[in-house]
């Protein structure tokens, strides 16, 4: 039986509320009038027929768990500790990220689960569909020529990466400089030496108002949108020293939720304040990232971020295809993803996190390998959104994909390098724009058909290395991340260096905004 003895116009919407229904929906799902579903709204004290006493109780009896919790929430028949989405109570990364707030914002313990269950109850999903379907219409350019209006495009030596690719000149936020562009820094530990130097937390965040509201938010749009949230650790640079040939510097570590309550807030403000128009109203940007020099003192705030890399691998002639060539992948990010969700992007692409030992995988390269086994050879043990792994070294080579562990076999068959660096102005994320060159003809021939993208992405395209017209059309694509366009123009410089008769690509020459 429901939680109310009898049924009344009051409970009754209540239960549309919970179902987030309209009228016409809700009228529909009980087989009912849309006047019935009305008059309820108007005499909440009316008690129905015994008829529609019994078409409730059924729609009742099949709602879900989360639906049944936002009606008690409705109703006031349930204590404030039941109330919400089971992942409150049930999902440890949920209940990380409650604690994580409750702590930032001095609240007493579960004052963050009253309010982001609150305030998941008053959401409808719909509408949170359709504002993302509004968010993925804000093109590349319109992001950043927002972000430069907001910054402006230089300051010193650091301004912000400018593509020229044949005649024409496309923008990113990617703020960088000339001495970390075309870096051809190969990914082995001789110039890939990255140390950490803590794996302590960073120190303590006060939360204001505004920043704590903004976290709940964040946390009850998950929810209701069923987003993956897994609050593993991040490497959050300290020190940066990079130059060609030569990645070096320091990293600590932090937890995702932080970054996902804070300084990933900020790409959706934008967007927002984009789509609406007028002067731009960014509270987050202005508490967070305020100006370029904020931008560039990485060891003062938080800086997360990640690699990503063009991958390129050699195809011999084929009689349909035509000549030897590198196939190009590129991805579109799913709407599942907390960044760059619906845009292109290289592939692979993942935050710069350890998996087990703290102190090895801070290098890039150890990334980039662990990203190819879960984004293109479809590892789910490593993927930490899928499930838990207690391996003690999930990369050992006994552990490795079948591609994987041909590719590592003999040396010359795998070439990592990270070709350039920036700090993306999004989120202030670093971003280490990298290619990933397979040279051996074989690798095509023996697993072209297992390399397959993860949930992650919604496509994966390819697109060859002698296709002039493709290939520049695609870089004038204004569905671009910001950092995958960046990856994509410094990575397809370097392959026209190294790629030999295999490459015929445009003419790509980069810029510093002045």
């Amino acid at each position: 039986m429901n939680p109310a003895d009898e049924w009344t116009g009051r409970t009754a919407s209540a239960l549309q509320a919970a179902l987030r229904m309209s009228n016409e929906g809700f009228a529909a799902h009980l087989g009912i009038g849309v006047r019935t579903v009305a008059s309820w709204h108007q005499k909440p004290d009316l008690r129905p027929r015994s008829e529609m006493q019994q078409v409730l109780d059924r729609a009742y009896e099949q709602v879900g768990d989360a639906e049944r919790a936002r009606f008690a929430k409705l109703t006031g028949t349930a204590p404030a500790e039941t109330l919400g989405d089971p992942r409150l109570h049930d999902d440890p990364n949920i209940a990380s990220a409650l604690e994580w707030i409750d702590q930032h914002a001095h609240w007493s313990p579960g004052t963050a689960r009253r309010a982001v269950a609150a305030k998941a109850a008053q959401l409808d999903t719909q509408a949170l569909r359709d504002r993302s379907t509004r968010r993925s219409w804000v093109t590349q350019r319109d992001t950043a020529d927002a972000l430069a209006a907001y910054y402006g495009s230089r300051t010193g030596e650091h301004g912000l990466y400018t593509a020229r690719v044949s005649s024409e000149l496309v923008n990113t936020s990617i703020l960088t400089c000339a001495n970390w562009l075309d870096l051809d820094c190969e990914l082995r530990p001789a110039s890939d030496r990255f140390k950490v130097a803590t794996a302590q937390p960073e120190a303590d965040l006060a939360l204001d108002e505004r920043a704590a509201t903004a976290a709940v938010h964040r946390l009850a749009e998950s929810l209701a949108m069923n987003t993956r949230l897994v609050n593993s650790p991040l490497y959050r640079a300290l020190d940066l020293d990079i130059a060609e040939h030569q990645l070096a510097g320091s990293f600590g570590t932090t937890h995702f939720v932080h970054y996902a309550l804070t300084l990933d807030l900020l790409e959706g403000e934008l967007v927002d304040a984009i789509i609406a128009g007028g002067p731009p109203n960014l509270p987050l940007r202005d508490r967070y990232l305020p100006d370029l020099a904020s931008v560039l003192n990485v060891s003062d705030r938080l800086c997360a971020g990640g690699a990503l890399a063009l991958t390129a691998i050699a195809r011999p002639a084929d009689p349909f295809r035509g000549e030897a060539d590198y196939v190009l992948l590129v991805q579109e990010r799913s709407g599942n993803v907390l960044n760059a969700a619906r845009r292109l992007a290289v592939i692979p692409k993942g935050f710069h996190q350890p998996l087990t030992d703290v102190r090895r995988d801070a290098q890039i390269g150890a990334t980039l390998r662990r990203e190819m086994e879960e984004e293109l050879f479809g590892r789910p043990d490593i993927d930490n959104t899928v499930t838990d792994s207690l391996t003690a070294d999930p990369m050992h080579p006994t552990l490795l994909s079948e591609p994987m562990r041909w590719l590592m076999q003999k040396p010359g068959r795998l070439r990592m390098e990270t070709i350039g660096f920036g700090l993306n102005l999004v989120s202030g994320n670093f971003e280490f724009a990298s290619l990933i060159v397979i040279e051996d003809e074989e690798f095509w021939n023996r697993y072209g058909g297992a390399v397959a993208a993860n949930w992650e992405s919604s496509t994966l395209r390819q697109y060859s290395t002698t296709d002039i017209e493709l290939l520049t059309e695609l870089l004038t694509d204004v569905a671009w991340s910001n950092e995958g366009l960046f990856a994509m123009t410094q990575g397809l410089r370097r392959l026209a260096e190294i790629g030999g008769d295999r490459v015929r690509l445009p003419t790509i020459e980069w810029e510093i905004s002045e």
